[in-house]
């Protein structure tokens, strides 16, 4: 039995219905949700302000990759007087949405920030979570909602000599929102990932020399920004509440779906008209609207990616840069790693001070004094930027001291590799929900529409056991191991496992390497959420 309440003053403690940890999208729709429902609930909340991944991240060219108005909650309260600026808005228009949704909500009463949530412990005896907080919060709670994301805890490799490096040292999540000044500085960017591309193409113009070290080639897709003026937005507001209701209907929580036809089904001629079609339209329409098998098919995947190698390969002038950012032998199945959009990203290396560094080629031996060593030079340097990524989807969980009601951590329990149910809840860890999690559609799903799918749920079952005079609702273990077994197989009958990425939990050493992510798409996701609903709640015990 776990407990911690012998070793703890509980008389300090906060004493609430829900805590929930996180005020990015998942935090605070739950926080209005709960407490609409007259539930005692507050958040914790890390930073010093709303936004979760966009609190954090204020890097030059940090904006969202999901169009506008897809990117929001879909509550007329809050989208009849918000306007967007952009098709894509960047981090500080979204950290002022955060804010608008926390003043007409009036959510801040209720959220503590500058509290980092260290260790959560299941008391069996009382049914109860105690939570506790870096900075010496004490809070009990009946429930305990985790919305942690996808990118909480930050990954910079173990480097020789970093400690070492005398000039500035920065991983693009600790970048100031006031920003920095880097005119005139010798940069290096190490990693190109979305993080890296928007960073590059962002302070090329600003520094005298960038030097991009790259291990994968990034197959960066033209964004197609628009700017808005007045009151025009991507679309007329009379469409918001058909837009929104199709989120749920689609493959990734857009407005979009795969063609209903495969690759070869057309001709040459027809399929890249297709392609144009698709690589004009911006955003992820060439990866994600696309034939139905170019994920699934080894032949169909190759046809996309020569499209997308000779469109960028036309971008660049040297031949020596071009087989280092779009090779013509395929190195990986094309948009099995995370696709980025880009507005200008290639052609910066048409530039005299930008240099790209294949990392396969001349590996990074050691950080110096001065710079970074590969096995070919030394590259002296004034700033790096560490655009490393993160331990992506479990990370932001693992690195808090949760515990069950065996007394077992979450940490331990998944050392092999995630278990969850439906990714929202984990056996032996009663009444502790989670958003945005493993084994739910995440990457492959619009963060709020997840927010909000997930959340709606999560309220329900709370508000299930305490309609039923119970205690806790707990995953059961078989039906926890069919979720497991479900998105294993769904995950390999597709090609994402043929790439190293995150999605498969590659890019950190010592990391189970299995698919992280539901892949059968939010339209069924969402109706296996409402199925296990209204079968009430199958697969799950209440006590």
């Amino acid at each position: 039995m776990a407990s911690d309440s012998g070793d703890i003053n509980m008389s300090h403690a906060v004493e609430l219905d829900v805590v929930v940890v996180g005020a990015g999208f998942g935090g605070v729709y739950q926080l209005k949700r709960f407490r609409d429902e007259g539930y005692k609930v507050k958040i914790l909340e890390a930073g010093t302000g709303y936004g979760g991944v966009w609190h954090w991240n204020a890097y030059p060219g940090a904006r969202v990759d999901t169009p506008t108005p897809l990117y929001e909650f879909d509550k007329p309260e809050l989208w009849k007087d918000w306007s967007w600026k952009q098709r894509f808005p960047d981090h500080t228009e979204l950290r002022a949405y955060f804010d608008y949704v926390a003043d007409k909500w009036d959510l801040r009463k209720d959220t503590q920030f500058n509290s980092f949530v260290e260790s959560a412990t299941w008391d069996e005896a009382q049914s109860k979570w105690t939570v506790k907080t870096r900075e010496g919060g004490l809070f009990r709670a009946k429930f305990l909602s985790l919305n942690t994301g996808f990118a909480a805890k930050r990954h910079v490799p173990d480097w020789k000599g970093l400690e070492g490096f005398k000039g500035l040292i920065i991983h693009p999540s600790y970048w100031p929102h006031e920003g920095l000044d880097l005119k005139g500085k010798k940069v290096a960017l190490v990693g190109t990932g979305s993080t890296g591309v928007q960073i590059a193409t962002n302070l090329a113009s600003a520094v005298s020399e960038l030097t991009v070290f790259q291990r994968s080639i990034n197959t960066s897709m033209p964004m197609v920004q628009a700017n808005f003026h007045g009151d025009k937005q991507n679309h007329p507001r009379e469409e918001y509440p058909r837009l929104f209701k199709g989120r749920t209907e689609c493959f990734t929580g857009f407005d979009f779906h795969f063609l209903g036809r495969n690759t070869f089904d057309d001709d040459p001629e027809t399929r890249q008209k297709v392609y144009e079609d698709l690589w004009a339209h911006g955003d992820f329409h060439y990866w994600l609207a696309t034939y139905n098998d170019m994920l699934f098919n080894d032949e169909a995947n190759r046809e996309a990616y020569n499209f997308w190698r000779d469109k960028t390969r036309a971008k660049i002038n040297d031949p020596r840069v071009q087989d280092i950012l779009a090779p013509m032998e395929q190195p990986y199945p094309f948009g099995c790693k995370r696709i980025s959009l880009e507005q200008g990203y290639f052609e910066i290396f048409n530039e005299p001070h930008v240099n790209i560094v294949d990392v396969n080629a001349t590996p990074i031996k050691e950080i110096t004094e001065k710079g970074i060593k590969t096995s070919e030079k030394e590259h002296e340097i004034d700033v790096l930027i560490t655009a490393t990524g993160y331990d992506a989807v479990t990370g932001g969980l693992t690195q808090i001291d949760i515990r069950g009601a065996t007394g077992q951590s979450l940490r331990d329990y998944w050392k092999d590799g995630a278990h969850t149910l439906l990714g929202i809840t984990v056996a032996g860890f009663p009444n502790m929900f989670m958003t945005y999690a493993p084994q739910g559609p995440t990457a492959f799903c619009n963060g709020p529409v997840c927010a909000q799918v997930q959340g709606d749920w999560i309220v329900d079952a709370v508000k299930r056991v305490d309609s039923s005079g119970l205690n806790k609702i707990t995953a059961e273990k078989k039906a926890e191991d069919e979720w497991r077994d479900t998105v294993m197989n769904i995950a390999y009958s597709t090609l994402l496992p043929k790439a190293k990425s995150w999605y498969m939990g590659d890019n950190i050493e010592g990391k189970p390497r299995e698919p992280l992510i539901y892949l059968g798409g939010v339209d069924n996701y969402y109706k296996t959420l409402k199925k296990v609903a209204a079968d009430d709640y199958a697969g799950f015990k209440f006590d």
